[in-house]
């Protein structure tokens, strides 16, 4: 399986939905997307929907971890949404909820972040 990744841009906020597998075979496609996009925006805030992801590996953790830093040296946010239990695991297994807010929905995510 492969990684879609959809992104829209709300206030300075970017909203990535990613769908299928996140790993090391798609790790650098999502880097490269939001590395992008960062570089040609003000963007100062994350929020990553996660419904469809149904698969997540190390290379996923970290390339998440890395634009949680670069939005982090922006004072920004990240926030993940919408998380399936194995998904859900994962970040809770590696500490990624120690660092990244979660919320259930993408529209209470964008709330947190003054969005409406």
């Amino acid at each position: 399986m492969s990684l879609r990744i959809a992104t829209e841009t709300k206030q300075d906020v970017l909203v990535v939905r990613l769908q299928g597998e996140l790993d090391h075979h798609t790790a650098e496609e999502l880097r490269s997307t939001v590395d992008g996009i960062l570089r040609n925006t003000h963007i100062r805030h994350i929020v990553l929907s996660l419904a469809d992801l149904a698969f997540m590996d190390s290379s996923g953790i970290g390339v998440i971890l890395g634009r949680y830093k670069q939005i982090s040296a922006r004072s920004g946010e990240m926030v993940v949404c919408s998380i399936n239990p194995t998904i859900y695991r994962i970040f809770e297994m590696s500490g990624l909820f120690k660092v990244i807010k979660f919320r259930e929905s993408e529209a209470e995510a964008l709330h947190v972040l003054g969005v409406a």
